[in-house]
């Protein structure tokens, strides 16, 4: 069991506005968040919401914090796993300038402990979450990537 918060950095060669967009706005949010598309109206208390293809709600939350464009924090239960009794997570952007460029921090907090096994989820998805949106920022696409290797089972 972890009660740490899970970080994630990169930096990303954007504008702080290009990447709070792409953050914030459902037609960029499903090409590289697996296809789920964020919706809120980006307002202290605001729920935000993120529906997959098919227009269920995956994850939904309750904005704790922001400060556009360098920061959003907000609660984070995804919804196939609220019978699990998982307790509350909260995540954060905080995208920070770094000359050509902007620090792009990710932190999943949890407020009690956690199974390795629920965390691992994350630390799986996220990593390839932000590298797409770092593609697509910096390319205009996002690459296809295979997700068995992702997932530990290909070469």
């Amino acid at each position: 069991m972890s009660v740490s918060p899970t970080n994630y950095v990169i930096y990303i060669a954007a504008t702080r506005e290009a990447i709070w967009s792409a953050l914030t706005e459902g037609l960029q949010s499903r090409r590289y968040f697996f296809g789920r598309t964020v919706e809120s109206d980006w307002r202290p208390g605001g729920v935000v919401r993120y529906r997959m293809p098919d227009g269920n709600v995956d994850v939904s939350g309750t904005i704790a914090e922001i400060d556009p464009p360098r920061l959003v924090r907000f609660t984070w239960t995804v919804e196939a796993l609220k019978a699990a009794d998982l307790p509350e997570t909260m995540v954060s952007f905080e995208i920070e300038p770094a000359g050509e460029a902007c620090r792009l921090t990710m932190t999943e907090d949890h407020a009690g402990p956690i199974s390795e096994a629920f965390l691992e989820g994350g630390r799986r998805g996220w990593p390839i979450i932000l590298s797409g949106l770092k593609s697509l920022l910096e390319t205009g696409r996002v690459p296809e990537i295979d997700m068995r290797h992702a997932m530990g089972e290909g070469d």
